[in-house]
């Protein structure tokens, strides 16, 4: 078996605003094997200043993967706790070497095109105008579930974003969900969840930012509506820092990125610690590209859930790769008489 690994930058149709800045490129990795005249390929989703594993020593671990092919699977990936992109960069391509098609990881109802996926359309931030014009477009396109990313511009003014929504949608039309990616202060955190549970929301990602336990479990304790933990389960490796991480804070949900969080492996560790203690989930993508959507997607599909899932970003890049992948109705669908585009 040979592998190889080999960097791609992805540019975005619009700049992307995120409270830890606009996004305009994005880095990620392919890791492909080839074994026998078959090919597998797997994306380390790496995002820089975020991720974990935003390390020096990023390219050099990835290196040491192709150099170390042999060692299988499962022995890379414990090797690589601390790598969760590349872990599962691993994961997805060695399962795509082992499918019949490479780009068929987990065949489902999903990928033979039948039923779709329900996701959350995604509100980036921007000013008062550029957000609205965003928010009708995706109530156009058919989505009955968005995300907004809060936290960037005046919380007045996202109070009058969320009041735009539920003036023209209720509850059983419309279901929000926002994102502060812990832009509030501790102190004004707790005032500001009491004015957004106005708005029937239905569920607040990362108020505040992460390391701050205890006072993470204080609002999860007293919060109106539920909070959902995302940056906070990033860097938690072991199966016992995860449940005490989880017990302590007991928030209402967890939003889990594969490329995040160990991937495929990791993320199931994650999923059998919340059902345990009865705290609720769903899967989100990091900006991965098409490789790397459609691996998620796939893998999500088999898990059986019916809540809107997070994994509509395929479109958001001039360079992508084309995948059979497609946002109709607020559902991703694969298609699969599409096909898929030249690899980089």
């Amino acid at each position: 078996m040979k592998a190889y690994c080999t960097r791609y930058d992805l540019q975005f149709k619009r700049p992307s605003g995120t409270s830890r800045g606009v996004l305009t490129q994005k880095e990620t990795w392919f890791l492909v094997l080839e074994d026998r005249g078959k090919m597998g390929i797997g994306e380390c989703g790496l995002l820089r200043g975020l991720s974990v594993d935003d390390r020096p020593d990023y390219q050099h671990r990835l290196e040491w993967v192709c150099a170390n092919i042999h060692l299988g699977e499962a022995r890379l990936w414990e090797s690589l706790i601390e790598f969760p992109s590349i872990q599962f960069g691993v994961e997805m391509a060695f399962r795509s070497l082992e499918s019949e098609n490479p780009h068929v990881l987990f065949p489902s109802e999903f990928t033979q095109g039948v039923k779709p996926i329900a996701i959350n359309g995604l509100i980036w931030m921007g000013d008062e105008q550029d957000m609205l014009a965003q928010i009708r477009e995706k109530i156009k396109a058919g989505f009955t579930c968005v995300k907004l990313k809060i936290g960037a511009i005046d919380f007045q003014k996202e109070l009058e974003l969320l009041r735009f929504i539920r003036s023209n949608f209720d509850v059983a039309e419309m279901e929000i969900r926002v994102d502060a990616n812990g832009a509030f202060s501790y102190d004004s955190a707790l005032d500001k969840l009491q004015k957004l549970s106005e708005f029937k929301l239905h569920s607040i990602e990362q108020p505040i930012k992460k390391g701050q336990t205890d006072k993470m479990a204080n609002l999860c304790a007293s919060t109106p509506f539920p909070i959902a933990l995302d940056e906070e389960l990033i860097g938690v490796f072991s199966e016992e820092e995860k449940a005490a991480l989880l017990d302590t804070i007991k928030p209402q949900f967890i939003i889990l990125k594969p490329s995040f969080i160990g991937g495929f492996k990791g993320t199931l560790q994650w999923i059998a610690l919340a059902r345990q203690r009865g705290i609720g989930w769903w899967i989100t993508s990091a900006l991965e590209s098409n490789i790397g959507l459609n691996a998620i997607a796939q893998w999500t599909y088999t898990l059986g859930t019916s809540m809107p899932q997070g994994l509509g970003t395929g479109a958001l890049y001039t360079n992508n790769i084309e995948a059979p992948l497609i946002v109709e109705n607020g559902s991703l669908w694969y298609k699969p008489e599409l096909g898929w585009g030249q690899m980089p």
